[in-house]
């Protein structure tokens, strides 16, 4: 794994600096974010709001943008509505949360055998992220920047490719044994011997935001942004009752990630 993970980066940052060779026509911003990561899982019961809430991490990044409205010197360049409404965002972020099951079947005045099972089910997935967005501000780029104390709000879309890790493990003993494990996790699941998985992983995943910007000083803005992050597996977690079978498990893992950040631009 962690020769996968040198690998990748290094096809991604070569090709990252054979870019900038390329686009020296565009200036370049950089930025660190962080916040708070809502995870959504297969970890206590769909839509309940202790589940949403409980289940929650952090996550901080490092962003490089290509700014289209001005060359390396700052000099405007052509006025196409593509350079004055859109930037590049490469990213590489890190976010981990600590999960466990929540909701009425773990409710403490149950003291079923499956209520005590799943209470004693944790778990935990750090997952690092590299990839690109494409960002679309609704108003011009080049009249933000003019004035300090603007607002530049903003949508994204874009992909990240992600490297995983994750735990998962029950304070009564091994998870496998009947005893100690919820019965719907003890079915084989995708190619895995149970509904539960001890791995790591690489996986890909579609990345939208909202969010805006603060002009700050010349050289500064303040961002926040709001993201869904939707990969395309469901093992980022750690569980996955065997969907065929439970039909309740019908989505793969996604989050909801709230940033703050400052972004600088580059002389």
């Amino acid at each position: 794994m962690i020769r996968q993970i040198i690998l990748f980066l290094g096809v991604i940052f070569g090709f990252s600096n054979y870019s900038n060779a390329q686009f020296d026509g565009f200036s370049h911003e950089v930025g660190i974010i962080a916040g708070p990561v809502a995870f959504q899982s297969d970890y206590g019961e769909r839509s309940d709001l202790s589940t949403n809430a409980g289940n929650s991490g952090f996550g901080i990044g490092l962003v490089h943008y290509l700014n289209f409205t001005y060359d390396k010197y700052y000099n405007y360049t052509s006025r196409t509505y593509f350079n004055q409404h859109f930037k590049l965002r490469t990213e590489l972020s890190f976010n981990k949360t600590n999960l466990q099951h929540f909701g009425e079947y773990v409710e403490p005045s149950d003291n079923s055998v499956g209520a005590q099972q799943l209470r004693a089910m944790t778990g935990n997935t750090a997952v690092t992220n590299i990839g690109t967005q494409l960002e679309f501000y609704p108003w011009n780029i080049r009249d933000f920047t003019a004035v300090t104390g603007g607002f530049a709000p903003f949508i994204t879309l874009g992909a990240q490719f992600s490297f995983y890790n994750t735990k998962a493990k029950s304070s009564l003993g091994p998870l496998g044994t009947p005893s100690i494990t919820f019965p719907k996790y003890l079915t084989p699941s995708e190619g895995r011997p149970f509904g539960f998985s001890s791995e790591q992983g690489t996986v890909w995943s579609v990345v939208s935001s909202v969010g805006s910007r603060y002009k700050l000083t010349d050289s500064g803005d303040l961002m926040v942004d709001l993201r869904v992050q939707y990969y395309f597996s469901n093992w980022v977690d750690g569980l996955n009752p065997n969907p065929k079978i439970y039909k309740e498990n019908k989505a793969n893992d996604w989050l909801v990630w709230f940033n703050v950040g400052y972004i600088h631009y580059l002389d």
